[in-house]
């Protein structure tokens, strides 16, 4: 299973994401890093476990008032083995070939922040484009065929439940079912939001997901460095047409 920290980028500091509440962000406290820079929490995530890629939520860029693509930029140097998954808040494939571009990162595709669905139609091959399935309480956040149309999908989905994103309150197993059981092609799915512990890693590995994003249990400690490593070594499988190797 794939474990991707998550840094959330708010006025060149990363802030402790709650409940999808961005006006109420802080700079984190972290045991991991001495400040909340990005450079200095990254540097503290890879302190704990040699982590493939970390998610960087841009909400300046997302929220449309700002950008951090200097500091994104900067990440990149300083941290190369690193594969960043990013969302900017790009709305369109204009915005997104640029970015692609001129960063070397993952492009994560917001379902809340895509203003059409053509744009994800040119994108879906792309081997550096996520699509976010993003969420608030039931309510899809987005155009509706985004969610609905699963030939629109690329190879990697994130599921985002904006409301458990640091609430501890778990995954949201049921929404992760409804949209592995609507991918019959092959995809990488991905859960966002409310993961507690190493038993909530077992339960998705169950699940059938291949990976989940995560802040607040490395800040809080309770994944360590052992769990981690365990995890990490679990297969978990992709989801694929019935019928299919």
């Amino acid at each position: 299973m794939d474990i991707i920290p998550v840094i959330d980028l708010k006025a060149g500091e990363v802030v402790r994401a709650q409940k999808g509440a961005r006006h109420l962000y802080a700079p984190i406290e972290t045991p991991l890093a001495p400040t909340s820079r990005p450079d200095d929490v990254v540097a503290g995530f890879l302190s704990l476990y040699d982590f493939r890629a970390i998610y960087i939520a841009d909400l300046d860029a997302i929220e449309g008032h700002g950008s951090h693509a200097e500091t994104i930029a900067r990440l990149e140097t300083k941290f190369p083995s690193v594969s960043f998954w990013v969302d900017a808040g790009v709305g369109d494939e204009k915005e997104a070939r640029a970015f692609l571009a001129h960063q070397r990162s993952d492009l994560v595709l917001g379902s809340e922040s895509l203003r059409d669905a053509e744009t994800l139609a040119a994108l879906r091959n792309e081997s550096r484009i996520l699509l976010s399935l993003d969420f608030r309480g039931d309510e899809f956040q987005g155009l509706a065929c985004l969610h609905e149309d699963e030939s629109l999908w690329p190879a990697r989905l994130i599921v985002m439940t904006l409301a458990r994103v640091g609430s501890g309150a778990g995954p949201d197993i049921d929404r992760l079912h409804d949209v592995i059981a609507k991918a019959t092609r092959c995809h990488a799915i991905y859960a966002a939001g409310g993961l507690r512990d190493a038993e909530d890693l077992v339960l998705l590995h169950a699940a059938g997901v291949q990976g989940v994003l995560v802040a607040s249990a490395l800040h809080d400690g309770r994944l360590n460095a052992m769990t981690l490593a365990a995890a990490s070594g679990r297969t978990c499988r992709i989801v694929r047409k019935k019928g299919e190797p």
